[in-house]
């Protein structure tokens, strides 16, 4: 499905993001405060203005209030909270996502100043390093609505309990679900009988609460936790 998508800051991150966002089909739109950054050139398939989102008649002109998604995507922590408050608050847009620059700022990054998904990318690079040499631990990958549900992983090594048996066998807990097994270059939407096997990357999301118990029961309760 098709979506509009706005995204704040036409950067280098922000361009990235467009380019792949018209790469799939979407409506771009590229806001950008500093005339010498407008560059529509760089993506032409995207709608460029010269605006500055932090300012709600900005956003009015720009009809942020008609888009699905809206990208906090700037250098500067301070400018992509008040974008994405804007953006939930007074334009009630139903996905906010947002960049969080500095590490230290990410506890400010909640649904209290309208942030859906927050994206950390010191946080990304490492919870990728974890993953691809991590066998036996749960991972977590991106936190949604700052700590309300989390996409973690799990890669099962040879010992793990459910190796060899179908998925409906698994008693995941309560607000746990399993969303996909990564198997080679296969990405598999897990039935119920559809059996795990050694080496299969699995995806959960789950709240933070549920993450010890969804380890304990794919890994088995002697499974050693890394934190």
């Amino acid at each position: 499905m098709s979506m509009r998508v706005a995204i704040a800051g036409a950067g280098n991150v922000g361009r990235s993001i467009a380019q792949e966002l018209v790469g799939n089909g979407h409506e771009v739109m590229l806001l950008e405060r500093d005339p010498k950054m407008l560059r529509p050139e760089r993506v032409p398939q995207a709608e460029w203005i010269l605006a500055d989102a932090c300012e709600v008649a900005s956003l009015e002109e720009a009809e942020i209030a008609q888009c699905d998604v809206v990208v906090a995507a700037t250098g500067d922590d301070k400018v992509n909270l008040v974008i994405s408050l804007l953006a939930k608050t007074e334009f009630a847009v139903g996905r906010v996502v947002a960049r969080i620059n500095r590490a230290e700022n990410e506890w400010l990054f909640t649904d209290q100043w309208g942030v859906d998904v927050a994206v950390s990318t010191p946080r990304l690079m490492a919870a990728l390093v974890e993953e691809a040499v991590t066998v036996g631990d749960l991972v977590r990958l991106m936190t949604f609505r700052q700590g309300e549900a989390n996409l973690v992983e799990i890669t099962l090594p040879p010992d793990a309990p459910y190796v060899g048996q179908p998925v409906r066998a698994v008693p995941l807990p309560r607000d746990a679900a399993l969303t996909a097994i990564l198997r080679g270059k296969r990405v598999l939407v897990p039935g119920p009988d559809d059996p795990l096997e050694a080496g299969d990357e699995l995806i959960f999301v789950c709240i933070a609460e549920a993450e010890d118990s969804v380890r304990t029961v794919i890994l088995g309760p002697t499974a050693v936790h890394h934190p």
